[in-house]
């Protein structure tokens, strides 16, 4: 239950509830002017202020305001067996901290160090966290439903058009989806199924949003047919297992760089040996040729040849003939020696470099065969950066195929899928219906309190074609203020309903607003069946009421004094209203009035 609102500005009017009903009222002052009323007087204002408290966003929020912002706004409230009652503050001027004695944030395993009664600030997200578990029993996921869209249905804001449609309290805005699987869980129902309505939807938008890209001269390329894409996806399968093939059986050669070097040393020792040894095969051969040339150059051709002219050589010339004869051959005899000794030099280093072009060639072979087998780490890191590359692309491909897969699907697919979550939700409403029977018949006992049996009342909930539908229903002749009270009469169930089964809250609010244009013997009539529910309950009821409405409801026998929360707010121009002050806010909601006090 919601038990205390205050603020660090004394002017504020500090308010204190109770179990059952709680009357907020706003009187007009004798003094005030005729340009005031009491639309000014802060009880909508008193709402925002639960909202703002219980984590709304700030951005455009009252409490944020040039005039307000500096203010800290403070709510206690019950909280569970562990904390009896909780304060919370916060303030426009740092709206994103929440302040909460005792610290409700603390785990179990904490307390050995910090005491679990000490404040703590903590963050807005936090502070919702807090309350989906604490007041709704929201654990673990639960998509589509929200603790900040539930309190909508228990403190509904005139600023959020919440006072236009009982389905709808988050804003005029929110989707039938959002807003039947929240009612859903209130209602005890199978929220996670019901949200599965949004699934469709989703399908169904993305194939209208690709149908229109599909018809744009470039967007349609970018997403192509499911035929081409099939054939690249599966030339980058294809590509990605030889990759991954290579990356497997890749070894990592430890000195990669000075093997290759060395592998290039080699082959280049080899040219130089194979250029050497054709330079000393072709100076061999030369050597051989002017040994066979070279022979035995004869002189005893000149005797004859002497005696033939009849020329008669003195024996002093023929000695010295005979020692030229003899120097002549020692001469070609060195000379052929020399020739000799050169091919056998030759010879020499021609099986030298044989055999260092085998050695040579050995080592080439060793480092080649262990190149081969492995590579270098930057190798492999290419490889691998290849792979990440391929396989993005095919993820890409994916992705596209996806949505081509999803533009060429057709209409009937998508109504097939809607058509058997349709069944599913049936079948799934079928087997709670004594469930539902108990929601129904709680909200005609609440319709035939405030009309009595003149009007016929009921709440319909079924399978839609695009989402649950739930709907409540007074007969009527359309009028505004029986429209307000089927509102009155849902709010009361859902917070009845899911009160008994833990899974809301004990308090109901509401604003002024729901009770316009409704006639003053309902009026009347709805806040006594709110004083009796919330009694049989345990529960609590507040309402913001203008003092002639009330006053025109005692008329039909509704006794509202011990109910009526002190203080009174009024349209007093210097110290009226809620804040204690007049001031503009601009940066109001739809719906909100100009000047706040």
């Amino acid at each position: 239950m919601l038990r205390k609102i205050y603020a660090s500005d004394i002017r504020f009017k500090r308010m204190e509830f109770h179990p059952g009903l709680n009357l907020v009222v706003a009187n007009k002052t004798t003094d005030s002017r005729d340009t005031d009323s009491r639309n000014s007087a802060g009880k909508s204002s008193l709402l925002e202020l639960f909202h703002f408290l219980l984590g709304s966003r700030p951005s455009g929020h009252l409490a944020a305001s040039k005039a307000l912002k500096n203010i800290t706004f403070s709510l206690e409230l019950d909280w569970n067996r562990a904390y009896p009652r909780v304060a919370v503050s916060r303030s426009g001027a740092r709206a994103d901290v929440i302040g909460v004695t005792p610290n409700i944030a603390l785990r179990q395993d904490e307390f050995l160090f910090d005491s679990p009664s000490d404040s703590a600030n903590i963050s807005v997200p936090q502070w919702n966290a807090l309350i989906e578990e604490q007041l709704f029993n929201l654990r673990g996921d639960h998509p589509g439903v929200s603790g900040r869209s539930l309190l909508s249905f228990y403190i509904r804001r005139v600023g959020s058009n919440a006072f236009n449609e009982a389905i709808r309290a988050s804003h005029s805005r929110q989707s039938q989806i959002d807003a039947t699987t929240n009612v859903s869980y209130l209602l005890g129902l199978d929220s996670e199924l019901v949200n599965k309505y949004k699934e469709v939807a989703q399908r169904e938008n993305a194939r209208t949003q690709l149908q229109k890209a599909a018809k744009d001269p470039t967007l349609g390329r970018l997403v192509g047919s499911t035929a081409d894409l099939r054939g690249q996806m599966n030339l980058a399968i294809q590509r990605i297992e030889q990759l991954r093939t290579q990356v497997a059986n890749f070894r990592v050669v430890p000195e990669y760089a000075r093997l290759a070097s060395e592998a290039d040393t080699i082959t280049q020792r080899l040219r130089d040996l194979a250029n050497l040894d054709s330079i000393d095969r072709a100076n061999a051969e030369d050597l051989r040729r002017s040994v066979e040339e070279t022979s035995d150059t004869s002189s005893e051709y000149l005797a004859p040849a002497f005696d033939e002219l009849s020329i008669t050589l003195p024996e002093l010339v023929l000695r010295r003939y005979d020692e030229v004869r003899a120097f002549h051959d020692t001469v070609v005899r060195n000379r052929r020696k020399y020739l000799t000794e050169e091919i056998q030099e030759i010879d020499g280093r021609l099986h030298a470099r044989a055999a260092e072009r085998e050695s040579l060639g050995a080592r080439q072979s060793e480092i080649l065969r262990e190149l081969n087998e492995g590579g270098a780490l930057e190798s492999l890191t290419v490889l691998q950066q290849a792979l990440a590359t391929e396989q993005s692309r095919l993820d890409t491909l994916k992705h596209r195929f996806e949505a081509a897969e999803t533009l060429e699907s057709s209409k009937l697919q998508i109504e097939a899928q809607r058509a058997q979550l349709r069944r599913d939700v049936s079948q799934d409403l079928s087997e709670r219906n004594a469930r539902i029977d108990r929601a129904i018949r709680l909200f005609s006992t609440y319709a035939q309190q405030i009309y009595g049996d003149m009007r016929d009342a009921w709440l319909s909930i079924s399978a839609g074609q695009k989402s649950l539908q739930i709907e409540p229903h007074i007969a009527s002749d359309g009028s505004r203020g029986i429209g307000q009270m089927k509102i009155f009469c849902f709010d009361l169930t859902l917070a009845v309903i899911a009160h008994r089964e833990n899974r809301g809250p004990d308090f109901l609010v509401h604003d002024s607003h729901l009770f316009d244009g409704v006639d003053e013997r309902q009026v009347a009539r709805a806040l006594d069946l709110a004083r009796t529910v919330t009694a049989s309950e345990g529960m609590q009821y507040i309402a913001t009421l203008n003092s002639d409405v009330l006053d025109n409801a005692r008329s039909y026998g509704l006794e509202p004094d011990e109910y009526i929360i002190r203080p009174h707010l009024t349209d007093a121009f210097n110290d009226g209203g809620l804040f204690g002050f007049r001031f503009d806010f601009s940066n109001r909601t739809s719906g909100s009035p100009k000047g706040a006090s």
